[in-house]
């Protein structure tokens, strides 16, 4: 039984048209795509026995087999990237015991993030996936508030029960607080990391589950479990140091690339 990690991507976006191509300089100076960068950051996760880059555009094939990925074709019908990465576990084949997406929008994911990812699933029967949530400092909430107050969709935002399950995820920032953090100060906000490790039986239905009016409304892939009854286990991880912030707007380049020369990251 595998665990298999698969990078979806798109190069047509509302927001930020060729995304996955966007380049990155690092700590050395050196520009790398946003999907290679992401591919790297999978490459660094022991637990995963294969990694693959499901698109269905031929620009973003191409680079990626250009710096070594597997690559799978997919359809253009795909909504989002978990109906991307179901149709690309139909390739696979049988002996997957998870599937694990780490979307292509999200470089700086530390390995211990996905690592725990994994055993987290593994520790809850119950739950049809798993993700993770990194509480906020001080910094990373006004960070979320100022994107918000601007008019933009930044971050998204997960609320939890007592269990760690999911009660639900929000593109505003939740649950409500007035109160000014100093920058290093911990919060009560969660800031959902989007990636997520499925178990086979529930990636394969979730193409076929009805899109809800909450999926419809925030734009939230992970939504539609939720709405379809599931249970989605959020595993709380550390930043151990490491800012994290994905590339959701044109505007989030700047930002990346300060926290990749900031930590030393090539």
């Amino acid at each position: 039984m595998s665990v298999v990690c698969i990078i979806p991507a798109r190069y047509a976006s509302t927001r930020y048209p060729g995304k996955p191509l966007a380049m990155l300089r690092g700590a050395t100076g050196e520009a790398r795509s946003l999907i290679e960068r992401s591919w790297r950051a999978a490459c660094e996760v022991p637990a995963f026995d294969a990694i693959h880059v499901a698109t269905d555009d031929d620009r973003i094939a191409e680079a990626a087999r250009g710096f070594g990925a597997e690559v799978l074709m997919t359809s253009p019908g795909a909504r989002n990237g978990t109906e991307r990465c179901a149709e690309a576990l139909g390739q696979l084949g049988e002996g997957v015991e998870m599937v694990v997406n780490l979307q292509g929008d999200a470089p700086l994911t530390p390995p211990w993030f996905l690592e725990a990812l994994v055993e987290g699933l593994r520790a809850d029967a119950q739950a049809a996936l798993a993700t993770p949530i990194l509480r906020c400092d001080g910094e990373t909430l006004a960070a979320l508030k100022a994107d918000r107050a601007a008019g933009r969709v930044g971050g998204t935002t997960a609320v939890v029960d007592k269990a760690m399950r999911a009660l639900y995820f929000s593109k505003e920032v939740i649950p409500y607080t007035a109160e000014a953090y100093e920058p290093e100060a911990a919060t009560p906000v969660f800031h959902h990391v989007g990636v997520y490790a499925y178990r086979p039986w529930a990636l394969s239905a979730y193409p076929g589950w009805a899109v809800g009016p909450l999926e419809t409304l925030e734009g939230l892939e992970q939504l539609r479990f939720l709405e379809a009854g599931q249970s989605v286990r959020c595993v709380e991880v550390e930043a151990r140091g490491r800012k994290f912030w994905e590339l959701n707007n044109p505007e989030d380049v700047p930002r990346i690339e300060a926290i990749l020369t900031g930590m030393g990251l090539p």
